[in-house]
Order: C-alpha cells, then sequence, then structure tokens
C-alpha cells in the first residue's frame, strides 16, 4: 500500500476506519463479477462439492449447525 495513504489511514478514528471498510466492501461487492476466485478456492469449492455429490446424505443440517453452535442441543 502506499505509504502516504497508510499514514493517512493510521490518522482516521477507529470509527472512520470501520466506516472505510465498510464503504470499501460496498465497492467491491457492487460488481461481484469482477472478483476473480483465486485458483485453490475454485479447487477446494470443486473439491467440496465433489465429496457432496459422492455422500449427499452425509452432514449436518443448518438447523443442526445453528443449534450446536449455539448450545441448544
Amino acid at each position: 500500500m502506499n505509504a502516504t495513504l497508510n499514514a493517512e489511514i493510521s490518522r482516521l478514528s477507529p470509527t472512520e476506519k470501520l466506516q472505510l471498510v465498510e464503504e470499501l466492501w460496498d465497492t467491491l461487492t457492487a460488481n461481484p463479477d469482477q472478483m476473480a476466485i483465486p485458483a485453490w478456492h475454485a479447487k477446494l469449492l470443486a473439491e467440496d462439492q465433489a465429496l457432496y455429490r459422492a455422500n449427499p446424505t452425509e452432514g449436518s443440517s443448518w438447523s443442526e449447525v445453528k443449534a450446536r453452535i449455539t448450545g441448544q442441543t
């Protein structure tokens, strides 16, 4: 990152930094087709999809996972 930009960011308050992050995120998500998926991520997704297709009944439903996370088992 550019040293001048880094210096400017370091002068921001935590609230202003969070606002900057939110604005950056909004600009990124406005055009998702312009975001390239890294090759390692695409490979991992393909592997997960293949595992699911080979064993579609294995794993947990969202409601089961949520119950475990929230302690409502």
